[in-house]
C-alpha cells in the first residue's frame, strides 16, 4: 500500500515536470484532483498507523471526575460530559452511561460512559488526565474567574475473548437504591449494585438500569477494565523502571487548559495545540487535539510546554 503511494507520488511528480513544459489546462486540473486524491489517501493511511497498540481498536469506557471547587467543579464534569457526547455523535459511536453521581446543586460529581465503536478506545486514550477550566462563573453572583478542575479517565472495554478472570470470593457486592429525581419513576428497590474487589480496592458501580442483574452486568464489565487497565499501568512502570525514568504519582499532568475568560482559548499543554474557537470545542470539535496528542506519542516526543500560559491570564 505505501508502495502505491509512493509509485502515485512520483507519477505527480513527472506530471508536474510535463506541465511546466506545456501549459495544457486538462493536464493541470488532472494534477490537482490526482494530488487531492494523494493527499487524502496518504492521510488516512497515516492516522491508521497511530492506532497499533494493543487495545486501541476496542470500545471504551470513559469516567469523569470532578475535581474540587463544588458547584463549579460538578458544573464543569458535566460540561465535559456534554462535549465527549457530541465527539462520539460526530464519530457514530455509541453511547451509554452506565453510573452517574450528581451534584449537590448541580453538574456531576462523577459519571462513567460506554462508548462503543471501533477505535472509541484508541482515540480516547488521548484524552485522559486533568482538563481546567477558567471562566466567569455562573455561580458566584460576584462574577469572578473561577479556575476547577476535572479528572478523564479512558478504560478499554474487555471483550469476551480476553482473559480477566474475577474471583468473586474476592468481591464485595452491596445492593442499594439508586440515586434520582423522584416522582413517579424513582426506584423503589435495591436495583444498584456497587462491585469492592478487596485485593486492589478498586471500586465500581452501576445505577442506570432498573434491573439488579443488568447493573451488575455493567459493573462487572466496568471492574474488569480496570483490572486490564492496572495489569496494563503495572507492565508499563516496570518498563520505565527498567529505563530508568521517573514515574509520577497521583492524577498525573494537567493535559489541557480551556479559557473562556479574559480571552477564548483551548491549548493542549503536551502538544502546544490551540485553538480560539472554544464553542467548537465544548462542541465535540476534538479531533485535531486528539491526532496531535497520539503522534506525540507515536513519535515519542516530551511535553512541549512547561507552563499553563492561562495562568498569567
Amino acid at each position: 500500500m505505501w508502495q502505491a503511494l509512493v509509485s502515485r507520488a512520483e507519477d505527480l511528480e513527472a506530471a508536474v515536470d510535463l506541465l511546466a513544459e506545456t501549459s495544457d489546462a486538462d493536464l493541470a486540473a488532472e494534477l490537482d484532483r490526482n494530488a487531492g486524491a494523494l493527499q487524502t489517501d496518504f492521510g488516512r493511511e497515516r492516522t491508521a498507523l497511530l492506532f497499533s497498540g494493543e487495545h486501541d481498536e476496542r470500545s471504551a469506557i470513559l469516567t469523569i471526575s470532578a475535581g474540587a471547587g463544588g458547584t463549579e467543579a460538578t458544573d464543569w464534569a458535566e460540561m465535559l460530559l456534554r462535549m465527549y457526547l457530541r465527539w462520539a455523535e460526530r464519530h457514530r459511536f455509541a453511547t451509554e452511561i452506565i453510573d452517574q453521581q450528581e451534584g449537590e446543586q448541580a453538574g456531576l460529581k462523577s459519571v462513567t460512559v460506554e462508548v462503543q465503536g471501533r477505535r472509541a478506545y484508541g482515540w480516547l486514550r488521548a484524552e485522559r488526565g486533568v482538563h481546567r477550566l477558567v471562566r466567569i462563573s455562573p455561580f458566584d453572583s460576584q462574577k469572578r474567574r473561577q479556575t476547577t478542575f476535572a479528572l478523564v479517565e479512558i478504560l478499554p472495554e474487555v471483550d469476551d475473548d480476553i482473559e480477566i478472570e474475577l474471583d468473586w470470593d474476592e468481591i464485595r457486592v452491596d445492593t442499594y437504591r439508586s440515586q434520582g429525581a423522584g416522582g413517579q419513576h424513582v426506584n423503589k428497590t435495591d436495583s444498584a449494585v456497587r462491585l469492592t474487589h478487596m485485593p486492589t480496592g478498586i471500586v465500581v458501580q452501576s445505577q442506570n438500569e432498573r434491573s439488579q442483574t443488568q447493573n451488575k452486568e455493567n459493573a462487572t464489565k466496568v471492574l474488569k477494565a480496570r483490572l486490564l487497565e492496572r495489569a496494563l499501568e503495572e507492565k508499563e512502570a516496570e518498563l520505565r523502571a527498567l529505563k530508568g525514568e521517573h514515574v509520577e504519582a497521583g492524577w498525573g499532568n494537567q493535559i489541557r487548559s480551556y479559557v473562556l475568560h479574559p480571552y477564548q482559548m483551548v491549548k493542549d499543554l503536551r502538544t502546544a495545540y490551540e485553538t480560539g474557537n472554544t464553542s467548537a470545542v465544548l462542541d465535540g470539535d476534538l479531533d485535531g487535539f486528539m491526532q496531535a496528542e497520539l503522534e506525540r506519542l507515536a513519535t515519542g516526543e516530551e511535553w512541549r510546554v512547561g507552563d499553563d500560559e492561562g495562568d498569567a491570564a
